[in-house]
């Protein structure tokens, strides 16, 4: 999936409607992120309609950026001139025309404030000690481990480089290899192997946290702990989390952050790398934070702190779960199958119970054992 900054009186022409010439930009899914100005990008903020004969977005803003999930355009809005057309094709097929229409009186819209909810939530527990597994870490010596690292050749990938070098170069590797598509329905295979041959069979990306799952095994196959980490917003019914890696660094002797959809990773104002604890920490405290200046969604749009750390990762940090076993084929749900997960999260946290459930699910068979707990102690605690 490719994004292309589109400008508006940089290109010529490339399509007629209703006897005017209109700009393209292409799409797939029909939620479009917009910015206005300089304020992070708001996600989702607008749905294409196909139907509409005109659909105008009013704005006061003297810049506004629409991004579809394959490209996007930007109109530096002169308020002499006030209308701004362009077409939006989804699939190829279905045209809608758009209009950026400049109004000295409307808002600017601005995101949500999620950096303040993260600020104003409830202390965690360090005191909280009620029962959860202890995590484990499958070896790397596992058969389906040893095929991952032999038939991907990971040991080429990661190099003869130190330990950070080779998490890394595995990082880079599965972000540049399998582009991120947030719209796509998963496989039904979930490992490193079946998900990398359906990518390229089917031509097709995946959403984040089948990202987060093939470079977790890959790390596991290469001996270096890791699990995927499940980053929530406060709200119980949501449609957007993200999913990323925290990885443990022997010479660090730290967690730290790795996020395969943007390639991305965080440290403290003297670059030292941080772990997902310390980064919400930060973010609550307001202290320095530093994204690598290479972070970037496929490979196409670099990502700013301002959005990527300050707006989509403070609403999605207030919540946190991961499986209690890190290991090959996680989520492929076979009958009978039993995982666990569980959920560190603050104690305004919206639901606090039970402490731990089960649940079967009728149609794949598979038992889910979810425990809770307030203490990040217990959920960062150090593999052994």
């Amino acid at each position: 999936m490719k994004r292309t900054i589109l400008f508006l009186l940089l290109f010529p022409v490339t399509i007629t409607f209703a006897q005017k010439k209109l700009k393209i930009v292409k799409a797939t899914s029909t939620s479009v992120d917009i910015q206005d100005d300089n304020y992070p990008v708001r996600k989702n903020a607008w749905t294409v309609v196909p139907k509409e004969k005109l659909d105008v977005y009013t704005t006061s803003a003297k810049k506004v950026t629409f991004y579809t999930d394959k490209e996007s355009i930007s109109f530096n809005v002169d308020p002499k001139i006030g209308e701004y057309d362009f077409i939006i094709l989804v699939n190829g097929t279905d045209t809608a025309r758009t209009q950026v229409k400049y109004d000295a009186k409307a808002p600017v819209r601005k995101p949500v404030a999620y950096l303040d909810t993260l600020q104003k939530a409830g202390k965690y527990n360090l005191a909280d000690r009620r029962e959860i597994p202890v995590f484990t870490y499958q070896s790397m010596d596992n058969p389906n481990l040893v095929r991952i690292k032999k038939d991907l050749k990971l040991d080429s990938v990661a190099g003869n480089g130190n330990e950070l070098s080779k998490v890394f170069n595995l990082l880079h590797w599965v972000h540049n290899l399998i582009r991120h598509d947030g719209n796509s329905d998963n496989p039904t295979l979930k490992n490193a192997i079946d998900l990398i041959k359906v990518c390229r069979e089917q031509n097709r990306g995946v959403n984040c946290r089948m990202l987060a799952t093939v470079l977790n095994e890959c790390y596991l196959a290469m001996g270096i702990t890791s699990r995927y980490i499940t980053c929530m917003p406060k709200e119980t019914n949501f449609d957007d989390c993200h999913v990323i890696n925290m990885v443990y660094s022997k010479d660090l002797k730290k967690w730290i952050w790795i996020d395969p959809t943007f390639d991305s990773y965080v440290m403290d104002e003297k670059g030292n790398l941080l772990g997902i604890q310390e980064v919400r920490e930060r973010l609550i405290k307001n202290m320095p934070l530093v994204l690598n200046a290479d972070a970037n969604w496929n490979r196409t749009a670099l990502q700013s702190k301002e959005y990527y750390l300050q707006t989509y990762m403070a609403k999605n940090l207030y919540r946190l779960e991961t499986p209690v076993i890190s290991q090959f084929d996680t989520e492929t749900w076979t009958s009978g199958k039993e995982v666990s997960y569980v959920e560190l999260l603050p104690l305004d946290g919206i639901v606090q119970g039970p402490q731990k459930r089960e649940s079967t699910n009728q149609k794949t068979g598979v038992k889910f054992i979810n425990y809770k707990t307030n203490n990040p102690e217990l959920f960062w605690t150090t593999p052994k």
